[in-house]
């Protein structure tokens, strides 16, 4: 039997009519362990595969404050280890500041995105009224796990080896006081460093800072912008890093009486910063560009003269409003609906010799969540991992494979009723090409009600899965995940890549 860590202080009311607190992302109110027995393996588990999966995710504890949006649920973590053909499983909560506040409370003490307004106490993110959830990123940097949320929140550390949770960073996460840490810090797997940004609705707008390899924080400076913006990725290369100035942001006279209602405005570029990796905001090359909204990229290098970066481009990040409803859950549906923002993959090309932008679409095909193998983050890469996302839905059903040197692609639908997570590239011990490896994936079956860790050939994903870890119990979809290899689970911080 699976080893019961927690159990049962939920407080949500069932029946209820939100999507995102149902089906497949019904949350789980149980954490514990599994392994050996406790897990039903198809197919074989590859001895050739080391390390851990890490997803995370917002798994919603308490009956919300209003309208739950499902970026606010609380952050939790599910993992597995893989060390010569043995398989382990976890999942734990992070054990932030508010959700230990409402854990003893009984109920939810903070609103959502939604309606920020309702809250009665002070909160944490950009907007100052939010339950610090940490639950959409994670990577792990200095040998430990670190999460936050995407509208910025403390850089809370779990332990590679049991999710336990560490609490904030003890370094330097008092040093950014309010601001915290956005989702998207990027970690270089040759030098330790681990780029970060945050933002806010007071200046300075942004900040832009970098964790070295013994998790000091080395550097960190502000960047002017022209107001208060609401950016969720950052560009890095070997030697830069690229900060986003994207023409979706709260209204300003909107934003005077407290309203948080997002607009894009057609008519302003997006502009992107190319800035040193340790420079500052005298140093930064702005550029200009087709007026979009980005929520991940792929990746981004340096190629002669030019800064190149990949990413999924949201061409309309706000829908016509005369397609959608005014209000409801129908209308959250349709704005988070990724065939509505119409986001595929694009690249962008900045001339730090000449200032000109040159732009090209990549793809058609309505993908997102693109991963890359690690150890060329910053590095060019040949091959990037996205998901396939369902029409009408925040849900993922399949993985395409992009090869920007052939112009191939390949990729592997879910049976109905299926939906994969963002899935990293895991490279097999001893690899002899970029994509040598694996895809690592939870699956969350509505159809038999359990999840799973899946498999995939990264040469050959059209195959399908090539092994099925099912767990005991639901997984419910979630955010982001990252592999951590064997060097990267220990506390020097330094790949062993080079």
């Amino acid at each position: 039997m699976p080893e019961i860590f927690s159990h049962g202080h939920s407080t949500l009311k069932y029946p209820n009519d939100n999507p995102y607190l149902n089906g497949a992302h019904k949350p789980i109110d149980l954490e514990y362990t599994a392994r050996g027995p406790d897990l039903t393996i198809i197919g074989e588990v590859p001895k050739d595969l080391q390390g851990m999966y890490v997803r995370n995710g917002h798994n919603q504890v308490h009956e919300p404050i209003g309208k739950y949006h499902p970026f606010d649920g609380d952050g939790m973590l599910h993992a597995v280890w893989f060390n010569e053909g043995k398989v382990e499983y976890r999942n734990r909560f992070t054990q932030t500041t508010g959700y230990l506040a409402e854990k003893a409370a009984g109920k939810s003490l903070w609103p959502g995105i939604i309606e920020p307004k309702r809250r009665t106490r002070r909160g944490w993110g950009s907007i100052g009224a939010m339950k610090d959830n940490t639950g959409t990123d994670v990577v792990v940097h200095a040998g430990k796990i670190i999460v936050a949320m995407s509208q910025c929140s403390e850089p809370y550390r779990l332990d590679t080896q049991t999710l336990d949770t560490l609490g904030p960073d003890e370094n330097w996460a008092a040093a950014l006081g309010d601001r915290g840490i956005c989702s998207h810090f990027k970690v270089d797997e040759h030098t330790g460093h681990m780029m970060f940004f945050n933002f806010s609705e007071k200046p300075p707008y942004m900040n832009y800072g970098v964790i070295d390899a013994g998790n000091n924080l080395v550097h960190y400076a502000p960047i002017e912008l022209p107001g208060p913006r609401w950016p969720h990725d950052l560009g890095m290369t070997e030697h830069y890093s690229i900060v986003h100035d994207l023409p979706m942001f709260f209204d300003p006279e909107s934003l005077k009486k407290g309203g948080h209602r997002l607009k894009f405005w057609r008519d302003i570029p997006a502009r992107f910063g190319v800035i040193p990796r340790f420079g500052t905001n005298e140093d930064v090359r702005w550029f200009e560009a087709e007026p979009c909204y980005i929520l991940h990229l792929s990746n981004s290098y340096e190629q002669g003269d030019e800064v190149v970066m990949e990413g999924c481009i949201m061409t309309n990040p706000v829908p016509d409003m005369h397609n959608i409803p005014a209000e409801g859950y129908e209308r959250l549906c349709k704005m988070l609906d990724l065939h509505t923002t119409e986001t595929r993959m694009h690249r962008w090309y900045f001339n730090m010799k000449t200032g000109e932008t040159r732009e090209e679409r990549l793809d058609d095909e309505i993908t997102e969540f693109p991963m890359v193998n690690g150890l060329y983050n910053g590095r060019k890469t040949r091959y990037s991992y996205n998901a396939v996302p369902q029409r009408g839905e925040w849900l993922l059903e399949g993985l395409k494979k992009f090869d920007f040197e052939t112009g191939k692609t390949d990729r592997f639908i879910m049976p109905a009723g299926e939906f994969v997570s963002e899935a990293p590239f895991a490279p097999r011990l001893n690899a002899k090409s970029e994509d040598d490896g694996y895809l690592v994936t939870f699956v969350t079956n509505t159809n038999t009600g359990k999840g799973e860790c899946v498999l995939f050939d990264a040469q050959n994903i059209g195959a399908g899965p090539i092994c099925r870890v099912i767990m005991p119990y639901h997984i419910p979809t979630g955010a982001h995940a990252f592999w951590a290899g064997p060097h990267m689970l220990y506390e020097n911080g330094v790949s062993l890549a080079d």
